[in-house]
């Protein structure tokens, strides 16, 4: 996977513009599912399994590097690395415009681009023939419906999504609730309750990648 796509943002910006700081980390880590980088342990913790990818870019890196120790996705979201990572994130978009102060949430202007790109590249329908690159702009157009229909069982699996909830509109839940936009999401990214930790290594679980659900 390049990384880049015709919409002129990295598939975690236009998840971070569209549905906010935990949607940014979801497309991290699928992306890290695809390439073969993650490996599934008990208890729904994620960690590493080797070097970096090649091709890996900044954001997703810092992601990886906090899966050197097993996580959860909800953990991953408020460590102090990937909080950074995030607000380093939001330095280009912000300067772009796309970003308004002081709470850093999205202009109107790029709701309306990120609704255009969406109608353009609607949820795909079945998972055969997609590239990876379609499947990670489909995850950062779309959140939980995609992820449903694209990776239903590594997203169970990771509680990245909640069993049974609906596939209509763009969430993405790490396992609780609707994700709403960012102005309302950003400070619960920071000071939300994200549950506790859990012990143990990854390798019991099954493994992640390849590309595969």
């Amino acid at each position: 996977m390049d990384g880049g796509t015709e919409i002129g943002w990295e598939p975690y910006e236009i998840a971070l513009l569209g549905g906010g700081p935990r949607a940014a980390v979801t497309v991290a880590v699928v992306d890290l599912h695809l390439r073969g980088a993650l490996e599934i342990g008990p208890r729904r913790t994620l960690c590493a399994t080797g070097p970096e990818p090649e091709g890996l870019g900044p954001f997703e890196g810092t992601v990886l590097d906090c899966l050197r120790e097993p996580r959860t996705a909800r953990e991953l979201v408020r460590h102090p690395d990937v909080r950074l990572a995030l607000a380093l994130a939001r330095i280009p978009l912000a300067e772009e415009g796309l970003l308004r102060y002081p709470r850093l949430g999205p202009t109107r202007g790029a709701r309306r681009r990120v609704e255009f790109w969406r109608a353009r590249n609607p949820l795909p329908r079945v998972r055969h023939g997609l590239t990876d690159d379609d499947t990670l702009l489909a995850v950062a157009l779309h959140g939980d419906a995609a992820l449903r229909m694209l990776l239903p069982r590594f997203a169970l699996r990771t509680g990245l999504t909640d069993p049974g909830g609906s596939t209509q509109g763009v969430r993405c839940s790490l396992g609780r609730g609707r994700f709403l936009r960012w102005r309302d999401e950003y400070e619960d990214s920071v000071t939300g309750d994200w549950g506790t930790g859990h012990g143990g290594g990854c390798g019991s679980g099954g493994g992640g990648g390849g590309g595969g659900d």
